[in-house]
């Protein structure tokens, strides 16, 4: 198949699953067309089967803000004529399914299907500003097939919304080959020299990823435990976070990455992951960390109790509850039998659950329903 992508090419999730998906695809031989302002940030190497079409915004006088959904119709409409399009897949309804549904317009009668996946935001944006539901609503109406990445997010969706179409639930996934446990006795000695256990945050460092409770939950913890955190991301919140971190005399235990190409090598040296979020309709980094062999302290909002199972993987706890979520870290670090054996069945429901070898299959099937409809 000839597939167009479209997605944000930002540090975020969407854009994650996105690009992974497509060079999954790619590996599989079909044929990728990414159509974004900019590279995906994991699309970081040349791969066969994978093109980039860049959507150049023009800085027009009229407008106070670039037209970027108008301009990026015109890209898709352009590249699903030239390269042949069998289908297109947009990340996020607004305003990348708006944009499909006028490309599609522009070349009727030419075919073009449609699926959108929800990520998440593009839902609860609408239940924080409700003028986005009626375009929300239409550009998700007028897709060919609808996915969403947990059975959260698709009731989220139904009760916000209140679309008709059918909505597929297709889970994020995770190259269990990729993520994986590390060797890397150098990388972990250069962040615990002592032997000190090593906590990870990853996330874009917005607000609803609470990352200065990650700081709490850690002053608590390395109290208790000697360890070291690792807060890997960028955005926002990444200043209160530093601030909160030298306040609390945590600075010289704490390391500020930014963002990494290469998380899986750094998760691979890790003992746990936190992830104090008000919400996550997936959680993508907490199943990253499980193929890692690394256990999960999370809150328990959105899809994270289809990805952890409380007490088996991990714990998941009312989220900005630090207290708790630091006792419960403790436990795990505290029991290095405990947290090997939570780790291994961490990697076992990875494997069992969301490699990508089990939910690519699932997209190619999904595709090959919706081109069939058509």
């Amino acid at each position: 198949m000839k597939i167009g992508i479209t997605c944000y090419p930002t540090y975020g999730g969407s854009g994650i699953v996105a690009t992974e998906l497509g060079k999954e695809l790619a590996d599989r031989g079909h044929e990728i067309h990414f159509i974004s302002y900019a590279l995906p940030m994991r699309l970081n190497q040349v791969m066969a089967n994978i093109h980039f079409h860049e959507v150049e915004v023009p800085a027009y006088p009229l407008f106070d803000h670039p037209p970027y959904t108008l301009v990026l119709a015109t890209k898709m409409a352009e590249v699903a004529v030239s390269q042949s399009l069998d289908l297109l897949h947009c990340h996020y309804a607004i305003p990348h399914s708006v944009s499909a549904f006028l490309a599609k317009s522009m070349i009727a009668p030419r075919k073009l299907p449609v699926v959108t996946t929800l990520h998440g935001t593009d839902i609860t944006l609408v239940g924080s500003d409700r003028s986005y539901l009626p375009i929300t609503r239409f550009s998700i109406d007028q897709s060919d097939g609808v996915t969403a990445v947990s059975h959260y997010l698709k009731q989220a969706t139904l009760n916000e919304i209140g679309s008709r179409s059918e909505i597929e639930v297709i889970y994020n996934f995770v190259n269990c080959d990729k993520y994986k446990p590390s060797e890397n006795k150098e990388l972990k000695h250069h962040f615990a020299p002592a032997g000190e256990k090593i906590l990870i945050h990853i996330s874009n460092f917005r607000p609803v990823k609470r990352t200065t409770d990650v700081v709490d939950i850690f002053g608590r913890v390395q109290q208790k435990v000697p360890s070291v955190l690792l807060m890997v991301g960028d955005g926002p919140e990444r200043s209160n976070a530093e601030w909160c971190a030298q306040n609390n005399g945590l600075d010289r235990k704490i390391f500020f990455l930014g963002k990494q190409e290469f998380i899986e090598d750094l998760i691979g040296i890790s003992d746990l992951l936190l992830l104090p979020s008000d919400t996550e309709s997936f959680g993508l980094v907490a199943l990253e960390a499980m193929a890692c062999e690394v256990p999960v302290v999370a809150s328990n909002v959105g899809g994270l109790p289809e990805v952890i199972t409380d007490g088996i993987e991990g714990f998941l706890v009312e989220p900005r509850n630090t207290a708790a979520m630091a006792d419960q870290a403790i436990i795990i670090l505290a029991d290095d039998a405990k947290r090997l054996e939570m780790g291994k069945r961490a990697r076992e429901k990875a494997h069992a659950f969301f490699c990508s070898t089990r939910i690519i299959a699932r997209y190619e099937e999904f595709y090959r329903k919706v081109i069939n409809q058509r």
